[in-house]
């Protein structure tokens, strides 16, 4: 099994601990609140929120895909770190990708935002490549994800205080 790995940067206006409660720590329940055209519910199947926890993420009718499940590989609140893994679903093609995994740190910064860096690791079956485009598109939904979050915080500002 070979892997392709992608690094992100991008920045916010909004305080990183706020965007780290919102994103991550509170995204089962927010992301169908605000996105309820593409997110019909999250579903913890296994775990209590950290390591090894088991995630389902279900999908409104009309969307690319039914759900996707996820595991959760490491969670440090302190840092403001987040890893996990898509092992299940109509995120990637299954003919050739295993999973794939990601890593999100976010930091604050002087002017009281943050920046951030997601890495995106495919790991792909023998033979097999991701290309650069298909990757393109998955962050795309992913920023608009990550859009949404910081939108609603902005419109609400004591939300995550």
């Amino acid at each position: 099994m070979g892997s392709s790995t992608f690094t992100e940067e991008f920045t916010s206006p909004v305080p990183a601990g706020k965007l780290f409660k919102a994103l991550v720590l509170d995204s089962d329940n927010l992301l169908p609140k605000i996105m309820p055209q593409a997110f019909k519910s999250v579903e913890t199947i296994e775990g209590n929120g950290g390591p090894g926890t088991i995630k389902k993420m279900n999908f409104t009718e009309g969307t690319e895909f039914k759900y996707l499940k996820s595991r959760v590989d490491a969670l440090d609140k302190e840092r403001m770190t987040y890893a996990y893994t898509i092992i299940e679903g109509g995120a990637f093609p299954p003919d050739k990708v295993e999973s794939i995994s990601y890593e999100v740190k976010l930091e604050a910064t002087t002017d009281g935002g943050c920046k951030g860096t997601n890495v995106s690791k495919y790991n792909v079956k023998p033979g097999a490549k991701i290309a650069e485009e298909q990757h393109k598109e998955a962050e795309a939904k992913s920023m608009a994800i990550f859009k949404a979050v910081e939108a609603y915080i902005l419109a609400n500002p004591a939300a995550y205080a």
